[in-house]
């Protein structure tokens, strides 16, 4: 609000990653295992450093979009690649934080030899095809490449509206055909290895003497030509000749170049950012306009985020107020986020001791780098069944994970952080409090506390700090109400302890109905 959106995204850009993924688990695995040998950091560390990120971080556009990013071009932690590789799925994230204000060019081919990856959609040590056994190259990756990851199902036009054919029917980006003929491209891939190209590096990652390289899982795969496919590969109306010679770089080059220039990338990638930044349903409009500056800039990915940030969509709030389309359902995660840093936490041993939060009956149904699939928590085009938004036509992709258990563990969830904090108990479980704190639970002088004294006062710092001033008065006022009949002092002889016990519950109330309630967990 000082320096004004275009000095603030300049800033934004110019500021690294505060925080490695990577960096965070090395250190809390060098820790554990001077602790106890036998053990060492899991995914779980790399939960604990998205919260480090999240609370403490200031780039906070590079980590939305890189979270935005985690979203599309999905690994999970719940699948063993991840969680049995659990340091080469840090420098997996570290990777697209990187990539986040790069090109989209340059981050599907980053994305594409990640060995983390390459596990997850089954590309590494993918083989040529054989006739006399009849193998033929594992499809996975060829297919979630085109449909996830660059073109999606149908032919989009520039404004992300579906293409249709002579029967007003969409037409298909790709066919069976077009699966089968890239995913030659991606056979030949395999762990970077001491002794490569050796057979044993390509099946292993382990050439035989030298045993195996421990950054196998964060070194970008190394192309194995005796496991390449040497015949013909057609795809999207490309061709690569058929070679008895194949050089799998250069033809991951041309597949990726042909995926990249495509013209449903800039639709299709633009508003998926535009729905994990502002609104689910964006019009054609804002989505043509993103679509421009995608292509206009080449694919680079900060051009894009600006577009997207700085749209007249995005920026005129009277629109957005007078919209009944236009907003978003906030991710469960975002909305922790928006507590913890808008109530200063901190954590009392530095390493952010927060647990998953992927249980939906005793958590928030999702977490950071958790997703059931390679689809995400949430689908882009998701209409929740039954709902006013799904009778207007709406799409609201984060309600996939919202239902009657999800929506009571939320409340429950917050709930218990406002009146303990968050995490575990520090490392040994012997801290007497949560790791995780807020300001007002760390001191019980803060100012905070004592404007409970006076309820409206208190509802508009409420507002200002969770809702940006836009509270509506009917809740600002119900909300009054409730905190104004908690009053637990003595009428004959209050104390100052009664008095900090009855601000405190009084804010803790405030805080949490304003959580709850449908107008913050809304993002207009």
């Amino acid at each position: 609000m000082e320096i004004g959106y275009t000095k603030w995204l300049e800033e934004q850009f110019s500021i690294g990653a505060n925080l490695s993924y990577k960096g965070y688990w090395d250190t809390r695995n060098t820790a554990i295992k001077n602790t106890k040998p036998s053990s060492g950091a899991t995914a779980i560390e790399i939960n604990q450093a998205f919260w480090a990120k999240a609370i403490e971080g200031q780039d906070q556009l590079r980590q939305r979009m890189g979270l935005a990013l985690s979203e599309i071009f999905v690994i999970s932690m719940q699948d063993g690649c991840g969680a049995n590789n659990s340091q080469g799925a840090s420098a997996y994230f570290d990777m697209l934080n990187e990539k986040a204000f790069g090109t989209y060019r340059d981050l599907l081919e980053a994305v594409a030899l990640h060995p983390v990856m390459g596990c997850y959609l089954s590309h590494l040590k993918n083989q040529k095809e054989d006739v006399v056994s009849g193998r033929v190259p594992d499809e996975n990756f060829a297919r979630e490449i085109m449909q996830l990851f660059s073109i999606g199902l149908v032919q989009l036009n520039n404004d992300g509206t579906p293409k249709l054919n002579a029967n007003r029917q969409p037409l298909e980006t790709y066919t069976a055909q077009d699966i089968s003929g890239l995913a030659k491209v991606f056979t030949g891939w395999s762990w970077d290895c001491p002794e490569y190209p050796a057979d044993n590096c390509f099946k292993w990652g382990n050439g035989g003497t030298k045993g195996y390289d421990p950054r196998r899982w964060i070194s970008s795969m190394k192309p194995y030509p005796k496991f390449h496919s040497t015949s013909e590969k057609r795809f999207l109306g490309t061709v690569i000749p058929a070679t008895t010679n194949p050089d799998p770089r250069a033809n991951l080059k041309i597949a990726l170049d042909a995926l990249a220039k495509h013209p449903n990338v800039p639709p299709f990638i633009g508003k998926q950012l535009i729905q994990r930044f502002v609104t689910s349903n964006p019009s054609p409009a804002y989505v043509s306009r993103v679509s421009n500056a995608f292509i206009a800039s080449n694919g680079n990915l900060k051009e894009v985020i600006t577009a997207v940030l700085m749209d007249p969509e995005a920026r005129d709030i009277s629109m957005a107020r007078a919209s009944p389309s236009f907003g978003k359902v906030k991710e469960p995660i975002l909305k922790l986020s928006a507590l913890l840093r808008a109530y200063t936490a901190k954590s009392a041993t530095g390493s952010y001791l927060i647990w998953s939060t992927l249980d939906a009956g005793t958590g928030l149904a999702q977490s950071a780098f958790n997703a059931p699939s390679v689809f995400n928590f949430f689908r882009p085009a998701y209409i929740a069944p039954s709902t006013q938004s799904a009778a207007a036509g709406l799409a609201a992709p984060e309600m996939q994970i919202m239902h009657e258990t999800s929506s009571a563990a939320y409340v429950n969830f917050i709930h218990n952080l406002l009146w303990s904090g968050l995490g575990a108990k520090g490392y040994d479980n012997l801290q007497s409090v949560p790791d995780v704190q807020l300001e007002f639970q760390r001191n019980p002088a803060s100012s905070t506390i004592t404007l409970a004294d006076l309820p409206a006062v208190l509802v508009e710092d409420v507002n200002q700090r969770l809702m940006n001033g836009e509270m509506p008065a009917a809740l600002k006022t119900e909300i009054i109400t409730a905190i104004n009949s908690i009053d637990l002092r003595s009428k004959a002889k209050p104390t100052a302890a009664q008095a900090t016990e009855t601000f405190l519950a009084r804010l803790r109330s405030a805080i949490l109905l304003t959580m709850a309630s449908p107008e913050f967990q809304v993002q207009k």
